[in-house]
């Protein structure tokens, strides 16, 4: 069976600790998206960490972790993080990489760089990981599989023939020192020698997998709003963040995906540029940002503080959809115990008509949140393990927003640790 974890909104929804806690029943989990320009923080028995490569499901010693085609691969990253889990007592996670993922090169985080310094203004947020470049030159045809690694006089050949092509860029546009081919070439071989005791035809292993009855964990990176066709683009990331694309991302058949848990916080928050209807600012957002997740709302690559904002049903409709939600994971349900009362956005004013349907990005831009204010329930729910101990407004919450969205949210996370969460069979799943 094959299960995703996939994010409702701008990403930073918690997905990490629900893939972690998912883990423990799963065999193989795979990342298939994305690259190491958004992290998963993790809280359990070796301590916290922010993962950008590994999945999630790496603290267990009977999970394979798996980084699949779909990934943009940036191998010492990758490599570095595994030695700073491992440094830190956690069992070196037994770890396959597909031979079909391609290379983030060095140029790319170069190029990521150039670019944003040379728009200025009008930059796209960039996490500067060289995740655009990247994608670009996967989709352009010129970028570098893993497999390639091995093959050196094909190597040689595409490095002459790709620096040349860069260089141009190098030198006329952006006025910056000439890659090296020769230079290029003992990189690659480096991460050919780091990568080489790992690299597998991932699609076959899955496929052996699913027919041996093994359970496959798909998590995915950021959320919905920032997928590059449905999401709020063009301030989106380069690559499909919805739980289809897991299939490709994996190279499994799309039938075998039976269960999409969609990660949504109980609150917004989004690091970045971009649309965000239900943003709130001032001291009314540095309150939610100093309180919320584990530690504050800081993004876990980039350390940026992320934007605040309450919870936007019409965006979280539209994520769950898009996502083809089965179940809804309600998380840091906990942060917001403070307060009296809590709004909830349950429409968009555009050109002064009110819907509840999520619009493209220039018509997004217009648009006003229309809120709803309900009681808040002034207390610690942390520790809490059953639905029916919340207190009464804080299910009436979780109750409203499961109408308001219509997906059955099955999971609420109340707290940090990977026991902080409560089941519950959600009234929209009988």
């Amino acid at each position: 069976m094959v299960k995703a974890v996939v994010g409702a909104n701008w990403g930073d929804e918690g997905k990490g600790k629900i893939t972690d806690m998912l883990a423990k029943q799963a065999d193989i989990i795979v990342r298939f998206q994305g690259g190491a320009n958004a992290g998963h923080t993790i809280v359990n028995d070796y301590g916290k960490f922010a993962l950008h490569t590994l999945p999630s499901g790496v603290f267990y010693g009977h999970t394979t972790s798996v980084i699949g085609n779909g990934v943009a691969l940036n191998i010492p990253v990758l490599f570095d993080e595994i030695k700073s889990i491992t440094d830190r007592n956690v069992p070196m996670p037994k770890i396959l990489v597909s031979n079909r993922a391609q290379i983030v090169m060095p140029y790319h985080i170069l190029f990521d760089q150039y670019e944003e310094e040379r728009l200025g203004g009008k930059s796209f947020g960039s996490t500067k990981s060289g995740i655009a470049p990247f994608y670009s030159d996967k989709y352009a045809k010129i970028g570098f599989q893993v497999s390639e690694l091995f093959d050196e006089e094909l190597l040689k050949e595409k490095v002459a023939r790709v620096a040349e092509q860069k260089n141009v860029l190098l030198e006329h546009l952006y006025h910056k020192p000439l890659i090296q081919t020769q230079e290029l070439l003992d990189t690659l071989h480096e991460y050919r020698d780091m990568v080489a005791p790992y690299v597998c035809d991932i699609s076959l292993y899955l496929d052996r997998a699913l027919k041996e009855g093994k359970t496959i964990l798909l998590e995915g990176q950021l959320g919905t709003l920032k997928d590059p066709d449905h999401g709020i683009y063009p301030m989106v990331t380069s690559s499909s963040t919805l739980a289809a694309y897991g299939a490709i991302g994996a190279g499994i058949p799309p039938y075998e995906i039976r269960q999409v848990v969609t990660v949504c916080k109980a609150y917004s928050s989004a690091v970045g540029a971009g649309a965000f209807v239900s943003e709130i600012f001032g001291d009314e957002a540095d309150e939610l940002r100093r309180r919320g997740g584990d530690g504050g709302e800081f993004g876990a690559t980039t350390g940026r503080p992320r934007r605040m904002g309450w919870f936007d049903c019409v965006a979280s409709r539209y994520g769950c959809r898009l996502q083809g939600t089965t179940d809804v994971a309600f998380t840091v349900l906990d942060v917001l115990g403070y307060l009296d009362e809590i709004p909830v956005c349950v429409g968009y004013e555009i050109d002064g008509e009110v819907t509840k349907e999520f619009p493209v990005t220039a018509k997004l831009e217009k648009a006003k949140p229309v809120f709803k204010v309900l009681p808040g329930w002034k207390t610690d729910i942390r520790g809490i393990r059953s639905y029916d101990e919340l207190p009464e407004n804080c299910r009436g919450y979780i109750e409203f927003i499961e109408r308001e969205i219509g997906y059955p949210v099955t999971m609420v996370s109340n707290g940090p640790e990977r026991d902080d969460i409560i089941y519950r069979k959600s009234a929209l799943a009988k």
